[in-house]
């Protein structure tokens, strides 16, 4: 290989292992590939800055704006009213995937998931049910629902732009519909027989006690008058009278050793663990202050609520701590308490750095609780309704979004334009507010998007992509056009899992195309191949962030992903190495 070719290829392997490591951000990694390619002279400046004018990043901003009217508006208020009467588990599990699927096509699946996700924990919560067994077949359904349109998912539309700069044709709104719908009712079906059997049956209060979201961490502060002054924590018995356990004894800013033993004093502050009821208990039994409120303030000038909001994938709100965010000034908001999955804190809540999954408790107005439920960095768990929806605006939105498919669809508008246009229609509607559309647009992935794309200039023009193709034309042998579509899905697939759905499509469409022109057969199903492939992540809960925001809300271990979804990716591949060549055939 030549020194261009070398140098892209550590560039890909390096990018690969960062997203996999998710120890940088997406969009930061995408922007050290982009100024890497512009150094090392393997691209032009103008390459460079071309991924941010491309078509595929103004149609996901702009659909991430009428998404955002969509969830903003209420639309999907009415859907979750009814959800929420179904009490059996299977028929709750079913109809989730019954109506997300349809609307993923459609609808941003991040914002489907976080709003049906509540509604699905409190379904389970009132009938003694496991999130377990109805969770991941939610998050599921929702891809399988955004790759059957062209606008379903960011990958598709990325997919499309980049097989139209290899001189390939556009593909429609509705082209991927026939394909994706059958997998669709192949996959909810599988879920419904058997991928709901892979999955826990049942967890027992011993297996859950360090996973289920309500175990809260956080700090009461002893008053003088406190029965527990001048007793032990081990004398007290906290665990055996009142079910909460005290992780460590803070004196000012010291932890103390030995907390058990320590005779406690006025002022002593607790870090303690147990459910929220319980907790409140224990506080007004021995007389003590929760601390994070009496710090940053009591004023019951206006009616207090307490709401429970799980910190998204990729939100700005991952590794800061409470006292960096300042709730109190910012939000007029008090973290009271924090839950952390798999982890026992032991640090001073203002201390606590924060990831994606954790879960706040917090002390806000009825102003500010209708204000999370429209805060892209939280999932809010708790069900409240938000005053500022009326059923005309939520008709707008909806009305918005089936003229701008019918119009795209129908080829009257090009795609860019006509959602565009409907984010405009929306903004003046009312859909969302002057500041919302900004803020819910998910700028991490615009940047990726805009910055990734260079790489792909760069391994086609160093020739990088022709020499992996001839590299895996010798694994496929003399085995036809079939085979070497099955290379290519099951390489897209594997590298979404390590690196996420938009990076694997600009690696793998230049590849796809190349390996297509080797074997002799027309380059479009193989395209469709890597979009489908990379658009149905399921065997890792990194691989896709709906799978990500189900792991941590529900409790489930890596392992139940691979169980669950590998089967369903090797079914997925099988049924598409049958139905792409029928609907799209191999040969030109």
């Amino acid at each position: 290989m030549t020194t261009p070719q070398w140098l892209t290829l550590a560039i890909v392997l390096c990018a690969i292992v960062l997203f996999a490591s998710e120890k940088v951000r997406i969009d930061i990694v995408a922007l050290i590939v982009v100024v890497l390619l512009v150094v090392l002279d393997l691209i032009t400046p103008a390459q460079a800055l071309a991924g941010f004018s491309n078509e595929a990043t103004v149609t996901v901003a702009a659909m991430f704006a009428l998404s955002l009217g969509i969830e903003r508006s209420g639309a999907l208020e009415p859907l979750a009213r009814l959800l929420s009467r179904i009490r059996k588990p299977w028929l709750l599990t079913l109809a989730l995937m019954l109506a997300i699927a349809p609307m993923g096509a459609f609808v941003k699946n991040i914002a489907l998931v976080a709003t049906f996700l509540p509604l699905a924990l409190r379904v389970c919560a009132n009938t003694g049910t496991s999130p377990v067994r109805v969770l991941l077949p939610m998050a599921y359904a929702a891809q399988m629902g955004g790759v059957c349109t062209l606008i379903g998912t960011s990958s598709n539309l990325l997919t499309d732009s980049l097989a139209q700069q290899h001189g390939l044709a556009g593909f429609g709104v509705f082209e991927f519909t026939r394909l994706g719908a059958l997998l669709a009712v192949v996959g909810i079906t599988y879920l419904m027989l058997v991928g709901r059997w892979l999955l826990p049956q049942e967890t027992t209060t011993v297996a859950t006690t360090q996973n289920e979201i309500g175990k809260f961490v956080t700090e009461l502060k002893l008053n003088a008058s406190s029965p527990l002054v001048g007793q032990t924590i081990a004398e007290a018995k906290l665990g055996e009278k009142h079910g909460i356990y005290a992780l460590e004894l803070l004196r000012g800013d010291r932890h103390l050793w030995s907390p058990r033993s320590q005779r406690l004093e006025a002022h002593d502050v607790l870090l303690v663990r147990g459910d929220w009821e319980k907790i409140e208990q224990f506080r007004k039994r021995a007389d003590l202050e929760l601390d994070p409120e009496h710090r940053f303030g009591n004023d019951r000038r206006s009616a207090r609520v307490l709401v429970e909001v799980m910190v998204k994938p990729a939100s700005t709100v991952e590794g800061n701590t409470l006292e960096e965010l300042d709730f109190k000034r910012n939000m007029d908001a008090i973290a009271l308490a924090v839950h952390q999955r798999g982890r026992i804190l032991r640090d001073k809540l203002k201390d606590v750095r924060l990831a994606a999954g954790d879960v706040l408790l917090l002390l806000v107005n009825d102003e500010v609780a209708t204000a999370l439920r429209g805060d892209e960095r939280f999932v809010v768990l708790s069900e409240r309704e938000d005053t500022r929806r009326t059923s005309g605006r939520a008709l707008a939105a909806v009305l918005i979004m089936v003229t701008v498919v019918l119009v795209s669809g129908l080829h009257w508008l090009p795609i860019p334009i006509a959602a565009i246009s409907g984010a405009v229609a929306m903004a003046v509607a009312g859909c969302y507010g002057r500041k919302d559309l900004y803020q819910g647009i998910d700028w991490k992935i615009i940047v990726l998007l805009a910055a990734i794309l260079p790489l792909g200039t760069a391994i086609e023009t160093s020739g990088l992509s022709h020499t992996l193709v001839q590299a895996g034309i010798g694994l496929v042998g003399d085995h036809g056009p079939l085979a070497a579509l099955l290379l290519v899905y099951l390489l897209t697939a594997l590298l979404t899992e390590l690196m996420g759905h938009n990076p694997s499509v600009v690696l793998m469409i230049g590849i796809a195309v190349t390996v297509a022109h080797t074997v002799g057969a027309d380059p479009r199903p193989f395209v469709v191949a890597v979009a489908f492939a990379a658009a149905t992540s399921f065997a890792t809960p990194v691989g896709y962030p709906t799978n990500t925001m189900v792991y941590y809300a529900g409790g489930y271990r890596f392992m139940d992903f691979m169980k669950v979804g590998i089967p369903l990716i090797a079914i997925f591949c099988a049924l598409s190495m049958y139905l792409i060549p029928l609907f799209w055939p191999l040969q030109p």
